[in-house]
């Protein structure tokens, strides 16, 4: 076989195993599938499936010897990869081979700036310094669309928004034209519209250099965009493949028809304009000073909130949509008076804006918050029925211990985990997993109003729609108002009974949610729907990043 016609990747029988003390564990289990040139492929899967274990295998970055290979085969242009030294596979890294991973936050330096970190692998796999350095790397921040390259420079991760970031992330993966770009989920946790262009993005950039892909997703809307054919992975094996249109129009395997049929379904909780409103606030306000000069005065604002009215009532759900960086969250933790605001905030009949912390406190029990990060959330050091029960010794220290604990029993059975997990340690769940302990941690006081912020972002599409039939089902149960954060619009159409839509701080449109999901009037929720629901529709220039 030329080297023209035989794949640019091929990987045969591929297992990784890892070793934990004297435990051997089998991740991937003898995967098969290639790459031709110019082909982009797929592996989808939900989290623990082998996909990211399978691409960090072409490159060697599993940890080493922790990992190894029991069988397989890896060959790229015809050289087998897995018997390379560490000193051979980096010629191999960064320039033949790039990756993309799902974090930029992460992955990114802090410490060093844009200009530095493209400008290393330059350096590294191009021998490319100084003057020229500088000016491959300004075009490379043009190509991937940063706009004002030349004053990002300069910038350090923590100054761009995740969009930045991840642009950032594939200028240096694109930095010395790789033959494969691996994509490690690079859109799981941007906004729609910011999707739709990294999408866009990768997809002229692949046309224009004849780079072939390996795009690593758990969302199939993503693959049936961007993709020539695609594997399904499911407990370290590759249950079915070939091109998207065949696996998606006549899926054969169980687990890919169950991929396909995970979208939540649209079942909103109904208005309830004759219930009492829990939670409300009138031209509400966050302003943060930006303060310069050696005397730190105040220059100018920057305007999180600006004069946003809510009202929810009893048993409905808000949906708070729009871009990173719109309020959404800010909003959310005023209501909860966790950050200072300014403009009354009425909750339960009172009007809770002035009251100082001893005075809140009663109220804590009846307003609860669920993070979007669950690791974070929960503290590594205690049991999970400790984590649970915390809020009970707080609001209810009249209950003796055996009463938390049935408490406790019963709100992890709501939210379907097995009470006997309740000793076990954050670390040794599951990402769904922890945000189920999240969501228990919340009901377990019995609130009235949860703010549940970006709960489902993070989460494979079967765990998806598992979480939303879970919120709607403690929601029925015990009549709970809503404030749904997010911006996967499709999830929030399953649940939300009104939807507002923020931009820069200001809400651009609000009403009933099944009213503004039919028809949308300003541009802005236009683009936002557009690029929800189908991607290829929606006009990235609309709604810029940054």
């Amino acid at each position: 076989m030329d080297a023209i016609s035989q794949p640019l990747l091929d990987v045969r029988d591929l297992s990784v195993a890892f070793r934990s003390g004297g435990k051997v564990s089998i991740a991937v289990d003898k995967i098969s599938f290639s790459i031709n040139r110019g082909e982009c492929v797929a592996l989808v899967g939900e989290s623990g499936s082998g996909k990211s274990v399978s691409a960090l295998s072409v490159l060697k970055l599993l940890p080493y010897p922790t990992a190894s290979h029991p069988s397989g085969s890896i060959r790229f242009k015809g050289r087998e990869l897995l018997g390379l030294s560490e000193r051979d596979i980096r010629e191999v890294r960064g320039n033949d081979v790039s990756i993309i991973f799902q974090e930029p936050m992460t992955s990114l330096n802090p410490l060093h700036t844009i200009e530095a970190q493209i400008g290393e692998a330059l350096l590294l796999h191009s021998g490319m310094r100084g003057k020229a350095a500088r000016e491959r790397t300004l075009e490379l921040l043009t190509q991937v669309g940063i706009p004002e390259p030349e004053t990002r420079l300069a910038s350090y991760p923590h100054q761009l928004s995740g969009g930045q970031r991840q642009r950032v992330m594939i200028a240096m993966a694109l930095a010395n034209e790789p033959d494969l770009l691996i994509a490690d989920e690079p859109t799981t946790a941007l906004d729609v519209t910011v999707q739709a262009q990294i999408l866009k993005l990768l997809s002229d950039i692949r046309s224009r250099l004849g780079m072939s892909m390996l795009f690593i997703t758990h969302d199939l809307g993503i693959v049936r965009r961007i993709a020539d054919r695609v594997c399904v992975m499911n407990n370290g094996k590759i249950v079915e493949h070939g091109p998207v249109e065949h696996v998606f129009q006549a899926p054969e395997h169980p687990y890919t028809k169950a991929l396909l049929a995970a979208e939540p379904k649209p079942d909103p909780a109904p208005p309830r304009p004759d219930e009492p409103v829990v939670m409300s606030s009138d031209d509400l306000k966050i302003w943060f000073p930006i303060k310069r000069g050696l005397l730190r005065r105040t220059v100018g604002h920057i305007k999180a909130v600006d004069g946003v009215s809510v009202a929810v009532r009893r048993g409905e759900t808000l949906g708070v949509v729009g871009e990173s960086g719109s309020g959404k969250t800010t909003l959310g933790l005023a209501l909860l008076r966790l950050i200072s605001s300014d403009g009354p905030i009425v909750f339960l009949g009172k009007d809770i804006q002035g009251l100082r912390f001893k005075e809140m406190q009663p109220f804590r029990r009846d307003m609860q918050i669920v993070f979007q990060d669950p690791f974070g959330a929960l503290s590594p050091r205690m049991a999970v029925g400790d984590i649970i029960a915390e809020g009970l010794s707080v609001h209810q220290p009249q209950l003796s211990r055996s009463e938390r604990d049935a408490r406790v029993v019963a709100a992890l059975k709501d939210v379907g985990l097995d009470p006997e997990t309740r000793f076990r340690y954050p670390h040794e769940f599951s990402g769904g997993q922890r945000q189920r302990i999240s969501i228990a941690r919340a009901v377990v006081l019995e609130p009235s109003f949860v703010v549940l912020d970006e709960p489902t972002s993070a989460l494979d599409m079967l765990l998806q729609a598992q979480m939303v039939d879970l919120l709607r089902a403690l929601q029925r149960k015990r009549d709970l108002t809503y404030m749904f954060i997010s911006h996967d619009l499709r999830v929030v159409a399953s649940l939300a009974s009104h939807l507002i839509v923020m931009r820069h701080g200001k809400v651009v449109e609000k009403g009933p949610a099944s009213e503004l999901f039919a028809h949308p009037k300003t541009d802005y929720t236009k683009a936002l729907f557009a690029a929800a629901f189908n991607i290829e529709a929606a006009a990235p220039s609309v709604v810029p990043e940054g």
